[in-house]
């Protein structure tokens, strides 16, 4: 793989690399503000952010919020099983393997050649129980046995659109399948007005999960401008409570809709199955600007 590193003065931060991978270029641009964090970009479009020297922070703020969701899925510092469905930058299996040791954690990529270029830029502790498997998302949950999951984060992205095969009631019945009683299923949705993709996701996910909340930034839920929310799912209830706390004491407080009001926002958005379901839109040419 091919590799460039953009050159910088004496006493500056760590040089910017790039390299073409599956998806695309990807590039890792340093943090000036942390030593060692880096944020990496996919074609331009920001897709995670690491801190080498401190794996726990989390900087993004849909991040935050699955982090927050890594917290609540089991008593603090306890061991979990946890199944990442696509890579990133590994930001979310770093955090869970620095807050709770020991845990054993599957994550699922697609591309190999990201994975190649993270791992490399970006290495894991080799103390840390986490296999990295190339494979499709849903086809790599297939081979996730039953009940062997407490916490399940989908953060996948084809560019900067989820495929839509990831998106269905038959997806959504997989991901059940591989959670135990009570595991939480935590997604990352991104969308904008009129947010017909998001309510759709709600409604596909309640016809296989009792339970469910939505954690977003206020301007997102009313449809002012396109972002992501979190989408939390179990069949048992959720800490919504404890949820709400957290979301509203971030850096940019979130909300959490549960309940009627959550029901209120999906309104009458219908579920969908393998043969309806579409790729979530495309993020507009200054989303990330």
């Amino acid at each position: 793989m091919a590799r460039q590193r953009q050159k910088g003065g004496r006493g500056r931060a760590p040089e910017p690399v790039t390299a073409p991978v599956g998806g695309g270029r990807a590039e890792l641009v340093p943090d000036r503000d942390r030593p060692r964090g880096w944020t990496l970009l996919l074609d331009g479009a920001p897709q995670s952010h690491v801190d080498l020297d401190d794996p726990a922070y989390l900087d993004f703020e849909y991040q935050r919020r699955l982090g927050h969701i890594a917290d609540l899925a089991a008593p603090s510092g306890r061991p979990v099983h946890a199944v990442h469905l696509g890579g990133g930058a590994f930001t979310l299996a770093r955090y869970i393997a620095a807050t709770r040791p020991r845990s054993t954690q599957q994550v699922i990529e697609v591309d190999t050649e990201l994975i190649r270029f993270v791992r490399e830029e970006l290495p894991l502790d080799r103390s840390w129980r986490i296999r990295v498997r190339g494979d499709d998302a849903r086809a790599g949950l297939r081979k996730v046995p039953d009940g062997w999951a407490d916490l399940i984060i989908a953060d996948v992205f084809d560019g900067a659109r989820t495929p839509a095969h990831l998106g269905s009631t038959e997806f959504a019945g997989e991901v059940r399948r591989a959670l135990r009683p009570g595991g939480l299923y935590a997604a990352n949705v991104a969308d904008g007005p009129p947010l017909a993709y998001l309510r759709a996701r709600i409604a596909t996910t309640g016809t296989v999960f009792p339970e469910l909340c939505l954690i977003a930034d206020p301007a997102v839920l009313r449809g002012r401008r396109f972002g992501n929310a979190v989408l939390l799912a179990s069949d048992l209830p959720l800490p919504v409570a404890e949820l709400t706390r957290r979301a509203a004491g971030d850096p940019h407080p979130a909300r959490v809709e549960h309940g009627r009001a959550l029901a209120d926002f999906t309104g009458g958005a219908v579920p969908v199955t393998d043969a309806t379901a579409v790729a979530s839109p495309a993020p507009p040419p200054d989303a990330f600007h």
